[in-house]
C-alpha cells in the first residue's frame, strides 16, 4: 500500500492506493488561512500537522488492515510558502503562502543584487515565490530573519514531522527562486543575494527517491510497520502530472484548483521569463516543466458565489447555464486578478475588474463573466507558452473547477484545444504523490507505466459558435488590463 498527503490551501487531502493503483481510501481535513493585512496570505504550520494527524486518524479507523500495509509514503503540497525554523526547529512566524504578494519591491531589489537571476532560475523574480519573502523578512522582521536557521516549504515541513529530515526535491525548489534549475542544485549567487547560505537549505532529492523513513513513534501510532519509506513528492502541479499521467514531452494539463495553472512536461530546461512562464524541473528525474500560472481561478467562483449571495456554487453554475448567447455576449468583463497576476504579467498590483455593468447585470451574468473572465486568463497564459513555440494538440482537465462541463467547454473554446477529463482527476496531486511513493519505495518500477494517464472519462473540444463569440470578447479583455495597469501601479 501507499499513501499521497498533498497540502493545499484550502485542504489537506490524502489518498490510499494498492499496487495496481486501485484508490482503496481517501480522506480530507479542512484547513483555513488568515489575511492579516492587504495583500498577506498565511497559515500556521501546526495547522497543517493536525490536519495530518486527522486525516491518520480516520484511516486508522475506516481502514486499519490497509494503513498497516503502507510500505512508502509522498508527499505534495502548496508551493513557494516559507515556513522559517530556529536552531531548535521552532516555527518562528506563520508560513508565509504563494498567493502573498506583500515582498514586491523586494522582487526589484533582488534581481538588482542578482542580474544573472533569471538565467539561474529560468524565471522571473516575483512576489509569490519564496526568496522575496526572505528580503522582506529581513526588512520588516530582522530579528526573526536572524533567528532562521532552516527555511522549508510546506510540504517539507510535513517531512521533518514525519522523518525527523530536512529534505526537499527539485520540482518544489524550483519555486523558491534559490536553485539553478537547469543544473538541479542549489544557487550560491541566488543564496548570497538573499542574505543566506547552503545551511540555510534543505537536502536535495528528486521527487521518485526516498528522503527519510517514517518515525517509529509515528508508525506506532498509526499503526503501521517499520521502515516505511517517505518519497521526495512534488510541488503541486509536478505532483498532479505524475497523477495525471503528465510526464513525456510535450504532456500537460490544465488545473482549476484554487490558482489557475497550465503545465506542460519538457524534455530539457526552456525558461521563458519574458513573459512571466515558469520553467521549473519536474518531479522526475531528468525532465522540467513550463507552467503559466494565474493566482485566481476557482477561487474566484467561491467568491463571485458568496458576493451574489447564491446558494452555492452548483447553484449559480446553473443559473449561468440558463443564460442566453446574446446575453452571453452583454454581459460584464471580468479581470480575475484578485490576488494580483503571475502570466503573462507578473503584476502583483493588479486587481479584479468587472467592465460594463449595466442595470440589466444580473446574478447569472455576473457569474458567467467570472467564469469567461478564468478561461481568458488561462488563454492568455497559453498565448505565452506558444511564444516559445510550446504546442498542445489537447490537455488533461483537473481541479475542482473541472466538475462543470459547462466551465470545461467555455476553457476548451476560450484555448481552442480539446480538454480531457479523465477518473479521479481531482485527486491528482494526491495520486500523484503516492505514485512516486510507489517508485521511491521500487526502484524497478518503470517511470512510464506508473504514472500513465488514469482512465479517460470524456473530451470537451471547442464549441465553434463559442469561439466565434469570444475572440472579440478576449481582445477586448487584453486591452482592458493594458489600460489599467498603469492605474494598478499607482495604487
Amino acid at each position: 500500500m501507499y499513501l499521497g498527503i498533498d497540502l493545499g490551501t484550502s485542504e489537506l487531502k490524502v489518498v490510499l492506493i494498492d499496487r495496481e493503483q486501485r484508490l482503496i481510501a481517501t480522506t480530507r481535513q479542512p484547513l483555513s488561512l488568515q489575511r492579516p493585512q492587504p495583500q498577506w496570505s498565511e497559515q500556521d504550520p501546526a495547522a497543517w500537522w493536525q490536519a495530518v494527524e486527522g486525516a491518520l486518524a480516520d484511516l486508522r479507523r475506516r481502514v486499519p488492515a490497509e494503513l498497516a500495509a503502507v510500505v512508502s509514503i509522498g508527499l505534495s503540497g502548496q508551493m513557494h510558502g516559507a515556513v522559517l525554523l530556529d536552531r531548535e526547529g521552532r516555527v518562528l512566524r506563520p508560513a508565509i503562502l504563494w498567493n502573498d504578494v506583500r515582498s514586491s519591491r523586494e522582487c526589484v531589489e533582488l534581481e538588482t543584487r542578482a542580474p544573472d537571476l533569471q538565467r539561474i532560475t529560468g524565471n522571473l523574480a516575483m512576489p509569490g515565490f519564496t526568496a522575496p519573502k526572505l528580503l522582506w523578512m529581513a526588512r520588516h522582521e530582522p530579528e526573526l530573519f536572524r533567528a532562521t536557521a532552516k527555511v522549508l516549504l510546506p510540504k517539507d515541513y510535513l517531512r521533518r514531522q514525519l522523518t525527523g529530515e530536512d529534505v526537499s526535491e527539485m520540482s518544489d525548489a524550483s519555486g523558491t527562486l534559490w536553485l539553478d534549475v537547469g543544473r538541479r542544485d542549489w544557487s550560491d549567487t541566488m543564496l548570497e543575494a538573499s542574505g543566506l547560505t547552503r545551511s540555510h537549505m534543505p537536502r536535495l532529492v528528486e521527487g521518485c527517491e526516498p528522503s527519510g523513513i517514517l518515525s517509529a513513534r509515528l508508525a506506532q501510532a498509526w499503526g503501521m510497520g517499520e521502515g516505511v519509506i517517505v518519497a521526495g513528492g512534488g510541488g503541486d502541479n509536478a505532483a498532479t502530472a505524475a497523477g495525471i499521467g503528465a510526464v513525456a514531452d510535450g504532456e500537460g494539463f490544465l488545473s482549476l484548483g484554487t490558482s489557475g495553472v497550465l503545465f506542460v512536461a519538457t524534455a530539457a530546461f526552456r525558461p521563458n521569463p519574458a513573459e512571466a512562464v515558469h520553467a521549473f524541473c519536474h518531479a522526475l528525474p531528468g525532465q522540467w516543466n513550463q507552467m503559466a500560472v494565474m493566482l485566481s481561478a476557482a477561487s474566484c467562483l467561491r467568491w463571485v458565489t458568496q458576493l451574489a449571495g447564491a446558494a452555492d456554487e452548483a447553484a449559480l453554475l446553473a443559473e449561468v447555464e440558463t443564460l442566453s448567447e446574446s446575453a452571453r455576449q452583454r454581459a460584464p468583463l471580468f479581470l480575475p486578478y484578485l490576488s494580483g497576476e503571475r502570466t503573462p504579467h507578473n503584476d502583483a498590483n493588479a486587481k479584479g475588474v468587472w467592465f460594463g455593468l449595466t442595470h440589466d447585470t444580473d446574478r447569472a451574468s455576473l457569474g458567467y463573466s467570472v467564469l469567461e473572465g478564468v478561461a481568458f486568463g488561462m488563454a492568455d497564459g497559453y498565448r505565452a507558452l506558444q511564444a516559445v513555440g510550446t504546442s498542445l494538440r489537447n490537455m488533461a482537465l483537473v481541479g475542482g473547477g473541472a466538475r462543470s462541463r459547462f466551465w470545461a467547454e467555455l476553457l476548451a473554446s476560450a484555448l481552442n484545444l480539446p480538454l480531457h477529463r479523465h477518473a479521479g482527476g481531482e485527486a491528482g496531486a494526491a495520486l500523484g504523490a503516492a505514485r512516486l511513493a510507489l517508485l521511491a519505495a521500487d526502484p524497478r518500477a518503470i517511470i512510464a507505466d506508473v504514472c500513465r494517464p488514469p482512465p479517460l472519462l470524456d473530451s470537451i473540444v471547442p464549441v465553434a459558435a463559442w469561439s466565434d463569440v469570444l475572440a472579440p470578447r478576449f481582445a477586448r479583455f487584453r486591452a482592458l488590463y493594458r489600460a489599467l495597469r498603469p492605474m494598478f501601479a499607482a495604487g
